[in-house]
């Protein structure tokens, strides 16, 4: 290769890691989106008991802002620092009149129209979601009449107040002889459990959507598995693969039956993204100067050789350790979670429409490039594989630390 064709080269793969990098800016950002769970339950008639989880260090400096209350902010904030779960919940206690005059100002139940009057049930208790501080709050909401359907408003950590991009509320109920989940956001505040069945589907076809979207390290473990896959055949059994095994943990973690900390998650989820990326790489060192005779190895079982296989069985084990990822960003976190099982099935499919898109998109691109120009596809899918790979073993490195 001449040396002008290196410098090329060169400067290709240094744009794509640029790229890449830039790109995963948003994703490493802390607190960049949060999210609220929320179940509501009537135990008789013109009651609705909610029992609502909350960031604890975002329920502070919203709570302490709106509130112009310098002391919560200053206690929550310490006691935040010190990680010392009874030295939140009694931060909150203290100053329960902003916190729930934050909460209940922005989270509002109604029944046939007509508002509910929330009174707090009890102390606030401390919980852990996603490795991070979670303030649980009870509140008893007393309705004027009964009526056949509630209504449920939920402007909780609006992207307005500067804290995070925006938040969503997870709601499960058990309401006028219906149960069920929704899903609540900037673009869906309010919802009715006289809500159709094509609504709530909706919703979290959608919120899967929007969550692999936004969350740029699946999108970029979908890449390196676009990269190292040579044929249609390999890119389908890869992300067919992958759809299995998470979808495997999405329900049974909607069991009960695992849960892993996100302090072991996340890192690996991160680990998988660069190993993906860096078998690539590693099958293209191997051959050196015969690298493009990839393009055509493969006659084993399924139609890959046994490093194919291989991989198969390494996107599986890593895409068991994804699916707890997905699960988590629906809080499904505890035993039994049925209500919420149906829904996480819905996010699912939001998730593989978007996959299956991202892989048209650009899988044909690259097939085309490697057929015509052999070279240029290698080097290319080698650049995006390298890109990928560092991002991966960046953010790896910061899980770990706590960065």
């Amino acid at each position: 290769m001449s040396p002008a064709a290196r410098r090329r080269v060169c400067s290709v793969i240094a744009a794509v890691t640029v790229a890449v990098l830039f790109s995963a800016v948003p994703a490493l950002a802390h607190g960049f989106t949060s999210t609220v769970y929320v179940h509501l339950a009537s135990p008789q008639t013109g009651h609705v008991r909610t029992e609502l989880q909350l960031e604890y260090d975002l329920l502070v400096v919203s709570a302490a802002d709106a509130g112009k209350d310098d002391t919560l902010f200053k206690a929550g904030t310490a006691a935040f620092e010190n990680g010392d779960a009874a030295e939140q919940a009694a931060a909150l206690d203290a100053h329960a009149g902003s916190v729930v005059a934050y909460v209940t100002e922005r989270f509002r139940v109604a029944a046939g129209g007509a508002a509910c009057a929330p009174t707090r049930d009890g102390g606030f208790t401390i919980g852990r979601r996603e490795g991070v501080p979670y303030a649980r709050l009870a509140l008893d909401y007393r309705c004027p009449r009964s009526a056949e359907a509630h209504e449920v408003h939920s402007e909780l950590f609006p992207g307005s107040e500067g804290y995070v991009r925006d938040s969503k509320t997870i709601v499960t109920y058990d309401l006028d002889l219906k149960s069920g989940s929704t899903a609540l956001d900037a673009q869906n505040r309010s919802f009715s459990t006289e809500q159709s069945w094509a609504e709530r589907f909706w919703q979290f076809f959608r919120l899967g959507a929007e969550h692999l979207l936004g969350g740029v390290d699946h999108i970029l473990f979908l890449l390196a598995l676009i990269a190292g896959s040579r044929r249609l055949r390999e890119i389908v059994l890869a992300a067919t693969t992958f759809t299995l095994a998470h979808s495997v943990t999405f329900v049974l973690a909607a069991l009960g039956l695992v849960r892993l900390p996100a302090s072991f998650v996340e890192p690996v989820i991160a680990l998988s993204i660069a190993v993906v990326a860096g078998w690539h790489l590693w099958r293209v060192w191997r051959r050196r100067s015969h690298a493009t005779d990839l393009e055509t190895a493969g006659h084993g079982r399924l139609g890959l050789d046994r490093a194919g296989q291989t991989r198969l069985a390494v996107v599986f084990c890593f895409g068991l350790v994804h699916g707890l990822g997905f699960a988590a960003a629906l809080g499904i976190d505890q035993a039994w979670s049925w209500t919420l099982l149906w829904s996480l099935l819905v996010f699912n499919v939001g998730i593989e429409v978007v996959q299956l898109a991202i892989i048209v998109a650009v899988f044909p691109l690259l097939a085309l490039l490697r057929h015509r120009r052999p070279v240029a596809g290698l080097w290319t899918t080698g650049a995006i594989a390298a890109g990928v790979s560092a991002m991966g073993l960046v953010w790896f490195a910061q899980r770990v630390l706590g960065i």
